[in-house]
């Protein structure tokens, strides 16, 4: 059980102070009037919905520091949920350099079930089963001898998808034939394999990552002791990214909470991109729905990118506007188009180089792509260019002998990890004992080792060496060395969290922008936020090219662009001519004042404008501003056109947008009071 509370300390919370006051009021400096609502607002549950570019990290750490200095919370009864351990790692960081001494617990929701059910099998004197870090060995066994060619790995896929969604065997074929899967093997074969999978866990007393989820889950709500000690101890719940939760995940936090309202959670609609893998937006769109008398504050201005981003990343997602754009304006994105992908992967090594020129960093450069596939004609390209290229499949922390042997010695104990974080420091090179001889990799590695730790230890502080080195191996593999000067080449997915001031998005083309299995309205507008995501990753230059051929393993094949091209191009024609160096100064205040203008007057004249827009775009299938811009919409109920000449006189309408809407907008015109 958890120590007692200090002194100084409620059942609520640290005791409030005028101390912990003043010190609270700086977390609030430098906030825009959405993002204070959200790091004050008393009402939980919370959902902050928080485009790119948002500050969506600083509210979310903001909010938790606030709540602590102005004695609402205690700091170590709260529990951040995110999806990666480098989030984990961030929110952390980010909550001691605001001042919290007290740690803050945060890891990965497989993370925090795996620390909590090895402490319910310690302190049971269970037998703790086998975690299972690769099922396609386990898989490949199950599929049928004339089918072993198929990829096990989708087979493991289907497994998962079925496992988040909580699925069982038996209902996965019905299930999976409504959600239009495409499995390599018929659904009943890929329902018995599942089923065959579970079985043979029970039998060898295994586990994988779901089953950590569901097990947590369920002793939660069945075992009341242990289920009261968890809520003890993380009382205040925060979520990131909660648009990718899965009905697995939302049911052990409904499990964690118990009833209780103590949840905030942060995310966008528009940036949910793991559907095909389980995740279910709709906790976060319908958040009122499945939390009862909660709070939402939309965060709608972004920092990140230039005006001209914005409104080109927004022509994918139809209906909508663009984000509030806080910087002043930059230079139009670009759209270029080549013979074949290696012409294009050429003239993007070409870029790369022109545009970081004597002086500026390769690390300031992205290259994203919809597939994996499509990185290694690029990467190679950049390095036949003598260009320094770093892609997302680097070596992981557990791919080093000396970490893998520091966590076998760590294992070989039952001693508390707190008692042996000493050894957790890095070792020298074997035959040599010499400090001086330390290469930094090996530092890194070992830093990113200590820091695993103080995660553990934050999760389950009566931790063993036994146990951390156990749920080491349980975590997702991620590169672990230093940081070095090159470009980035990544997929769309690996992309999302990411930002570079220059960003080359490419292959887009129809097929894989959106992907070719991509069929059924759900899928296609997942395809469209996954490339909203990529375009939003750019801050100030933006350039995006196709291929009219392309090479596929040894044929080659002709190639279309993407559907959503056309939109791109027609948003970035509507752009304002780009500032010039000369002018910027003079422009940049008035610049930004446009682009942060306040939002259309809610009036019953501009309410019924908007509603014909946006049904005008969903017909055209464009963004809402490409039809007409909010300064078009004023201007309009200002002047009240009632001919087509009169139209013609508008700033934004020319003959072929009067052509096409004069008649209808004429005929709303007239009708407004």
């Amino acid at each position: 059980m958890p120590t007692a509370e200090a002194p100084s300390t409620t059942e609520t919370g640290p005791v409030s102070s005028a101390a912990n006051e003043s010190d609270a009021d700086h977390l609030l400096v430098g906030l825009n009037e959405a993002q204070h609502r959200a790091v004050t607002a008393e009402t939980t549950p919370l959902a902050i919905l928080a485009g790119p570019g948002s500050g969506k990290t600083r509210v979310l750490t903001r909010r938790i520091a606030w709540r602590t200095l102005t004695g609402a919370e205690d700091p170590r009864r709260a529990l951040a949920l995110t999806f990666t351990r480098k989030a984990a790692g961030e929110l952390r960081a980010r909550l001691r350099r605001l001042g919290l001494r007290d740690q803050v617990a945060a890891g990965t929701f497989h993370a925090v079930a795996y620390a909590q059910l090895r402490a319910f099998w310690r302190d049971r004197d269970l037998p703790e089963p086998e975690l299972i870090d690769r099922k396609v060995p386990l898989v490949t066994k199950l599929i049928p001898r004339d089918s072993r060619s198929t990829d096990a790995l989708d087979v493991v896929s289907e497994i998962e998808w079925a496992k988040a969604r909580r699925i069982r065997p038996e209902a996965y074929p019905a299930e999976a034939e409504a959600q239009r899967r495409e499995p390599p093997l018929p659904l009943p074969t890929v329902a018995r394999i599942y089923r065959e999978y579970e079985e043979l866990k029970v039998d060898r007393r295994l586990v994988d990552f779901d089953d950590l989820l569901d097990q947590c889950a369920r002793l939660v709500r069945s075992d009341r002791a242990f289920g009261d000690a968890q809520r003890w101890r993380f009382r205040h719940l925060y979520v990131d990214e909660f648009q990718d939760v899965n009905p697995l995940q939302f049911a052990l936090l409904t499990a964690w909470l118990g009833g209780s309202s103590d949840l905030c959670v942060v995310g966008d609609p528009n940036q949910a991109i793991y559907g095909w893998n389980g995740a279910d937006a709709d906790y976060l769109i319908r958040f009122g729905t499945h939390f009862r008398d909660a709070q939402v504050v939309e965060l709608n201005r972004n920092y990140r990118s230039t005006p001209q981003i914005l409104s080109t990343a927004a022509a994918v997602l139809v209906g909508e506007e663009p984000m509030e754009a806080y910087r002043p304006g930059g230079t139009k994105p670009s759209i270029s188009e080549h013979a074949d992908d290696q012409v294009e992967a050429l003239a993007i090594a070409r870029r790369a180089r022109e545009v970081k020129g004597p002086d500026g960093r390769w690390s300031d450069q992205a290259i994203l792509v919809r597939t994996n596939a499509q990185a290694d004609p690029i990467a190679a390209a950049l390095r036949d260019a003598d260009i320094p290229v770093h892609t997302r499949a680097g070596s992981g922390l557990l791919d080093r002998a000396d970490v893998r042997a520091t966590l076998r010695d760590l294992s070989t104990g039952s001693r508390p990890l707190v008692e042996q974080l000493a050894d957790l420091t890095t070792p020298p090179p074997e035959g040599d004992s010499s400090e001086e001889v330390r290469d930094t990799a090996r530092e890194a590695a070992y830093a990113g080792l200590q820091h695993l730790a103080e995660e553990y230890l934050a999760l389950d502080p009566a931790g063993t060496g036994r146990g951390f080195a156990a749920w080491v191996a349980s975590q997702a593999r991620s590169s672990t060395g230093p940081g070095d000067d090159s470009v980035e080449v990544a997929t769309f997915h690996a992309a999302k969290g990411m930002e570079w001031p220059v960003v080359h998005v490419a292959g887009l083309e129809s097929g894989l922008v959106p992907i070719a299995h991509a069929r059924d309205p759900e899928a296609v507008a997942e395809e469209r936020r996954l490339l909203y995501v990529a375009l939003t990753r750019a801050k100030d230059n933006l350039y995006c090219s196709w291929a009219a051929e392309r090479r596929f393993a040894n044929r080659t094949s002709n190639r279309n662009p993407s559907p959503w091209l056309e939109n791109l191009a027609e948003a970035i024609e509507g752009l304002e001519r780009p500032l010039q160096p000369r002018d910027q100064g003079s422009r940049a205040r008035t610049a930004r004042q446009r682009t942060g203008r306040t939002p259309l007057p809610d009036t019953p004249g501009i309410a019924a404008l908007r509603e014909w827009r946006k049904t005008a775009a969903r017909a055209a299938d464009v963004p809402a501003y490409v039809i007409f811009n909010n300064t078009t919409l004023e201007t309009l109920l200002e002047r009240r056109p009632a001919t087509r000449a009169d139209l013609l006189e508008i700033s934004g309408i020319g003959p072929v947008k009067a052509d096409r809407y004069g008649e209808a907008l004429l005929d709303l015109l007239a009708g407004l009071n």
